[in-house]
């Protein structure tokens, strides 16, 4: 996921483009904003995911934690490539082992 997505988000809002500029996606305050808007869909849709966290560093977005299933990271996913899209983000999340052990615990 670390490739950004031709998408550019919403229409561009606010004193740049009031001012007849384009709104810069990549802007540190508006992926701040996008950043909020991803945590904030992931509480409550129904993952209700907040092992996950999402962080705007050195220009890109650091995307890590630990889900309970492979199809959990899958949802985590998608719906950061549509909160993110058009930003680079830099995936690191992981898949918690819940199975049962195969073996007896040595003491």
């Amino acid at each position: 996921m670390s490739d950004p997505v031709g998408h550019r988000g919403p229409a561009a809002s606010g004193p740049a483009a009031a001012a007849g500029e384009p709104e810069n996606p990549e802007h540190p305050e508006n992926a701040e904003y996008r950043v909020a808007h991803l945590q904030d869909r992931l509480a409550a849709e129904e993952l209700g995911e907040l092992g996950v966290r999402a962080e705007f560093r050195a220009g890109a977005i650091a995307l890590t934690g630990t889900v309970p299933s492979e199809r959990c990271r899958e949802t985590v996913l998608r719906i950061a490539r549509e909160e993110l899209a058009g930003l680079t983000v830099h995936a690191d999340v992981v898949v918690a082992e819940a199975t049962r052990p195969d073996h007896a615990e040595e003491l």
